[in-house]
């Protein structure tokens, strides 16, 4: 296990090296300190560490320096504070905590608060317990915020797994757990629904932090009610309206740019044009897949981007480090370069563009000019946690058609699932589609495919069917992903119904993933074993058959960005406005099934 001693057991050591009485471990000298605390940019400062902290930092630590004393030159570079990622899930990235933690380090991540719930969801208790000891052995943060919401709308879905006030009771008591993650349930909060209360009551008692996620653009007394039950954060923020709300209640406004949501640019106005305090504004991404850590970044690129849209730069990092620890009751750990905290720190010559050129954590230094120096070995999961696709039986062509409602004429009008790019809400559409010897018909001219979510936990063989607008895609073809927030049963996306099947059936054969069928064959795959989740393969390697599945899509008709990320949310049931469940369609806005079609017959 990789740990670190705590302030109180090495302080001593800490008030000699600061002192001139014993050496540091290392020495960083003649750099600008951005200082989050002050709001200041302090050139010609040194910085020395011993045991993984913080000792001194001032205009000269050559008291510091002994024989043995590894000593680092910035040469007029800034020192940054190791980037904070405050709301997250390792999933999204397809890959295990170990092999994310590869990925971002040399992006300069050094403190990760993650939210395991899509394990959870498939394998319970046990498959957040896997991830919060994977967690613990890696050379960075990274935190575990215990599943509020398995399954996360209750009554509208059936989850893997369920986890109730005793399972998040008992995990309040792990060592590496920081708080519970989003309360997805918001109108159970608002409605005061005993097992959300009793969840957040848990948290409060442990003294740990509450995450957010109320998704509705609805600002009044449900909101108010909302805030009032306990929930400190909130990611799902969309306009501006949404971040003033928040933060005018006490919430913390996380701010995520994820690699399908682009939610900072509306509500970081609330900052640069109407003048709100920052200090109540916190960076995130929420999800990244592969392909973003790997080719565009992960914190770095959030940082960057809040920068292009007016901030300035030592507030956009104060958003991603300070803030974030405060927000956790951590100030004293992490989030800044100051002495006694952990000495997570990167070298950059440039704060606008931030190229992170080194990523010292905890004293070490793991990273230099966009690669890793240190090994981290990878993580290896049990066999209970894999091959959990169970579809109960091979799945056909027929599984998939649409039969028109009794005495339908020549067209129905259909409620229709529709994509938004770049943001996780989508819209409920109605469309009148075609009848054709008693099968409703899809409409590729006005981009209105199919979509089918096939239950995979409990090997029942159930389709639901509908439709879905917004991925263009105009051949026949066929998407399939296990990876269908929150439930993660298998969603797949089609313009024929024998390419549904075949990527249906191959996803059962492998345990697990996404793939994309085009006229009967393969063009595409990501094997993810663990959960049908995640891949025990290296991220970069991950990366590229991600990217390999983007050329498929766009062979197909598909130029939406990040569609993958899009296609996995379609069953997340508790984000407006319409989504595909088990149960079956759900309208979000009222929290209840609704038919596939608006009128029997024309």
């Amino acid at each position: 296990m990789n740990t670190i001693a705590d302030w109180s057991d090495c302080a001593a050591t800490l008030v000699d090296v600061a002192t001139g009485r014993k050496p540091a471990d290392t020495v960083v000298r003649n750099g600008r300190w951005v200082n989050v605390h002050s709001g200041e940019i302090i050139p010609n400062t040194d910085i020395a560490i011993s045991c993984g902290r913080f000792a001194y930092v001032g205009p000269d630590a050559s008291h510091a320096i002994g024989e043995d004393t590894v000593v680092i030159e910035a040469n007029d570079r800034y020192l940054v504070p190791g980037l904070c990622d405050a709301h997250m899930h390792v999933e999204s990235g397809m890959v295990t905590v170990t092999e994310f933690a590869r990925a971002v380090i040399p992006h300069g991540t050094t403190s990760m608060f993650i939210d395991p719930h899509e394990i959870g969801n498939v394998l319970g208790l046990e498959g957040v317990r896997l991830m919060h000891d994977e967690a613990m052995t890696q050379p960075v943060n990274v935190f575990v915020q215990m599943p509020s919401c398995v399954p996360s709308a209750p009554g509208l879905e059936h989850a893997g797994a369920e986890l109730g006030i005793d399972e998040v009771a008992a995990a309040m008591q792990w060592p590496n757990i920081v708080g519970l993650g989003e309360v997805m349930n918001f109108p159970g909060v608002s409605n005061n629904d005993p097992k959300m209360l009793g969840v957040i009551a848990a948290t409060m008692k442990a003294g740990k932090t509450i995450g957010g996620h109320y998704a509705s653009s609805d600002l009044g007394l449900p909101f108010h009610g909302y805030v009032a039950g306990g929930p400190a954060d909130d990611h799902e923020g969309t306009q501006l309206e949404d971040a003033i709300a928040r933060v005018r209640q006490g919430m913390r406004s996380m701010l995520r740019l994820g690699s399908a949501w682009y939610d900072v640019a509306p509500q970081i106005k609330a900052v640069t044009e109407h003048g709100l305090d920052p200090r109540y504004f916190i960076l995130c991404t929420d999800d990244c897949h592969s392909g973003t850590l790997i080719n565009d970044g992960h914190m770095n690129r959030v940082v960057r981007h809040a920068i292009a849209q007016g901030l300035k730069p030592i507030t956009a990092i104060q958003m991603a480090t300070l803030n974030t620890a405060e927000h956790f009751g951590m100030e004293r750990e992490l989030g800044s370069i100051t002495p006694g905290r952990r000495a997570d720190l990167i070298i950059s010559s440039d704060l606008v563009q931030l190229p992170i050129e080194l990523v010292v954590a905890r004293g070490e230094v793991l990273a230099e000019n966009g690669e890793l120096t240190c090994d981290i070995p990878a993580a290896s999961y049990p066999d209970s946690a894999k091959n959990t696709v169970k579809l109960g039986k091979t799945l056909e062509a027929d599984d998939f058609m649409i039969s028109a409602p009794e005495g339908a004429g020549k067209t129905v009008e259909a409620r229709v699932i529709g994509v938004i790019e770049n943001q996780a809400p989508t819209r409920a559409l109605q469309k009148t589609l075609a009848v054709s010897e008693g099968q409703v018909q899809m409409d590729l001219t006005n981009d209105v495919c199919q979509i089918a979510l096939v239950e995979r936990h409990r090997a029942t063989g159930e389709v639901v069917n509908g439709f879905v607008s917004g991925f263009g895609y105009n051949t026949p073809c066929a998407m399939a992903s296990t990876v269908a927030h929150d439930s993660h049963h298998m969603i797949v996306v089609g313009t024929n119904q024998a390419d549904m099947a075949l990527a249906a059936n191959r996803l059962g054969e492998v345990g697990g993933g996404v793939t994309l069928f085009a006229d009967g064959k393969e063009l595409a795959m990501v094997e993810l074993s663990i959960a049908g989740l995640m891949s025990e393969e290296r991220a970069e390697i991950v990366a590229a058959k991600a990217q390999q599945l983007v050329q498929a899509m766009l062979a197909c008709g598909c130029s939406l960005n990040n569609a993958y990320m899009q296609h996995s949310l379609l069953a997340l049931v508790v984000i407006p406005e319409l989504r595909i469940s088990d149960v079956g369609l759900i309208d979000v806005t009222t929290f209840s099934p609704v038919s596939l079609f608006v009128e029997d017959t024309h």
